[in-house]
């Protein structure tokens, strides 16, 4: 079942158009079936085969794999809801970050870095639990313009939506 940062993802999202798009980390599907309403080829990775299988009922190219380290193509868009919680140890895929919530989704954001097309997009969920200056200038220093697209506060943490755009 999505959860509420999930849900703000999806509607962040959901007026993106191209081509192909890239849903890294999908759990539900319900980020990748958004996106499969503009986007003529929509490809969804996970870790978790039984998240895949969940994900196949309503979107067709389901790669289980580590991030995008399996894919060579390239996409107009990559989006991804972020493992970002602060963890000494990585016990849930799901939600640990590890250090300062960022070396998950630092690895992530390398793997999709080279699959996205001239000014394609990645756009990612992060939190400010999560310490996410430090993804923002990972990805400035990938050759990306980045910054905070949205916010939504919660009870306990702000969920943070960045856009990076490829140079």
């Amino acid at each position: 079942m999505p959860a509420e940062d999930s849900f703000f993802l999806a509607d962040y999202i959901e007026n993106k158009k191209g081509s192909s798009a890239l849903d890294i980390g999908t759990g539900s599907g319900i980020i990748a079936k958004t996106l499969s309403k503009n986007f003529s080829l929509v490809v969804a990775t996970d870790i978790s085969i039984s998240a895949l299988r969940q994900a196949h009922e309503t979107i067709d190219n389901c790669i289980c794999c580590n991030a995008a380290d399996a894919l060579y193509s390239s996409f107009d868009l990559i989006v991804c809801n972020l493992p970002y919680l602060p963890s000494d140890e990585l016990l849930d895929p799901t939600v640990d970050g590890l250090h300062d919530g960022v070396d998950i989704p630092s690895m992530i954001i390398k793997s999709a870095s080279n699959l996205i097309k001239k000014n394609g997009k990645l756009v990612f969920l992060t939190s400010s639990l999560a310490n996410y200056d430090i993804l923002i200038q990972l990805c400035k220093s990938l050759g990306f313009d980045a910054n905070v697209a949205a916010k939504k506060k919660l009870f306990y943490e702000e969920l943070i939506i960045v856009e990076c755009t490829k140079n």
